[in-house]
C-alpha cells in the first residue's frame, strides 16, 4: 500500500509540472482520486494500479511518462489491440514503442488519466510551438532581408532584449503566430531603419485603403467574415436597416440567410489594393511540411496574419490560415503553388 501511495504522490507531482493551467489540474487531479481502480501488468510481471476504464496509452503513461511519449502499438494479452483498448483487471499490456512517434490530440478522446492527459496536452503544445517557430524561422529569413544590414546573431540578440523575449525561438514563435508585425521585427533587429518604408511593395497591405464602388458616399461598409473577398472576386452587398453595408463574394453561402434585405450591385474601385484571403490547407503530417508551406507563402510575398492547427487526423494537419495579398489573382497563384507542393494534401479557399 505505501509503495502504491509513493507512486500515486510521484504521478501528482508530474501532473502538476505539466499541466498548463489550474483548470487542467483540477481536471487531472479529479480523475486521478475519484476513479475505481484496476490492475494491469508488465510482460516482466510489473504491477500498476490504473482507473478503471483506462486504456494501453494511460497504462504506457503510468509505466514512464517517456514510454507514453513514444506508444506507437500495444499488445493486450499477447494480441495487438487498438490504443484505445479499456483494459480490464489482470490483462498484460506490452507497450511498442518507436522513437519518432508522438501524441496525438485525438488520444485525449479516450485517455482517463490525469497524468496522461497533462503529458499528451503538454507534448502537443510543445509540437505546436514547434511548428509555428518553423514558420516563423523562415518568415524571419524574408524580413531580414529586408533590412538594411547584415542580420547575425549579435542582431538577433539585442533584437530578442529589445522585444522582452528570452531565447530566439520565442522571437521565431512570435513571428509565426501573427503575435509580431514585419515592421515590429524590422525596427528591434535596425531600430529607424522601417523610416520611409511604408510605400514598399513588400509591405504589409493590412491597413490599405479599399475602396468600393456602388455605395452612396460616405455608406459604412464592412469585408464579411464568412467569405473573405479581396479585389477580383465579384460583390454584393448586402443591406439590413440602421445596420452597416456587408460585402459579400457573389458565391458566398450567407448569401442565403439575405433574402430579407436589400442588395447592393458593388464593384471594386480603383484604388483597391489588398485584402486578407482566408484558406484552408492541409498538410502531410512529417517534418519540414509546414516549413515549406510557409516557404510557398515567402516566395509568393503573402504575410500570414494568422495560423490555426483546425483539425488532426493522422497522417494529415489542417490549418485554417489568414494571408495579406493583393488580390484574387495574387491568392490564386499562392493556392496553386500550395496545391503543386508534395507537402500538401489540400488547399482551398474558405
Amino acid at each position: 500500500k505505501a509503495d502504491g501511495q509513493v507512486a500515486w504522490l510521484r504521478d501528482l507531482i508530474e501532473i502538476v509540472e505539466q499541466s498548463h493551467d489550474a483548470e487542467e489540474l483540477l481536471e487531472h487531479t479529479r480523475l486521478a482520486v475519484y476513479q475505481d481502480r484496476i490492475f494491469a501488468f508488465t510482460p516482466k510481471g510489473a504491477l500498476f494500479q490504473l482507473p478503471k476504464g483506462a486504456t494501453a496509452v494511460d497504462f504506457a503513461f503510468a509505466v514512464h511518462t517517456n514510454l507514453g511519449l513514444a506508444t506507437a502499438g500495444a499488445k493486450i494479452n499477447g494480441r495487438h489491440m487498438p490504443l484505445r483498448t479499456a483494459l480490464n483487471n489482470g490483462d498484460v499490456v506490452e507497450i511498442i514503442k518507436n522513437p519518432h512517434a508522438a501524441p496525438q490530440l485525438s488520444w485525449l478522446g479516450f485517455v482517463v488519466t490525469g497524468k496522461a492527459r497533462a503529458s499528451i496536452r503538454r507534448s502537443v503544445r510543445l509540437k505546436e510551438r514547434a511548428e509555428v517557430a518553423a514558420i516563423g524561422s523562415k518568415l524571419f529569413d524574408e524580413i531580414a532581408i529586408r533590412v538594411p544590414a547584415r542580420i547575425g546573431k549579435k542582431a538577433i540578440r539585442a533584437a530578442i532584449e529589445r522585444l522582452g523575449m528570452d531565447e530566439p525561438d520565442d522571437l521565431m514563435y512570435a513571428i509565426g503566430a501573427a503575435k509580431l508585425s514585419d515592421r515590429e521585427v524590422m525596427e528591434a533587429l535596425v531600430p529607424g531603419c522601417t523610416a520611409g518604408i511604408e510605400a514598399d511593395e513588400h509591405w504589409t497591405r493590412r491597413e490599405r485603403a479599399i475602396s468600393i464602388r456602388g455605395l452612396t458616399p460616405g455608406v459604412a461598409f464592412e469585408l464579411a467574415d464568412c467569405c473573405h473577398p479581396v479585389p477580383g472576386d465579384r460583390i454584393v452587398g448586402i443591406r439590413r436597416k440602421g445596420e452597416t453595408v456587408l460585402v459579400h463574394a457573389i458565391d458566398c453561402l450567407e448569401l442565403a440567410n439575405g433574402v430579407d434585405s436589400d442588395w447592393i450591385d458593388l464593384a471594386w474601385g480603383s484604388r483597391s489594393v489588398g485584402a486578407l484571403g482566408q484558406l484552408s490547407v492541409t498538410l502531410y503530417d512529417r517534418p519540414g511540411t509546414l516549413a515549406e508551406m510557409a516557404g510557398i507563402f515567402a516566395q509568393n510575398k503573402a504575410n500570414v496574419t494568422s495560423l490555426v492547427q483546425s483539425q488532426l487526423d493522422h497522417p494529415f494537419t489542417t490549418y485554417d490560415i489568414e494571408i495579406e495579398v493583393q488580390d484574387v489573382a495574387h491568392l490564386n497563384r499562392i493556392l496553386s503553388a500550395l496545391r503543386a507542393s508534395d507537402a500538401v494534401a489540400q488547399a482551398d479557399r474558405q
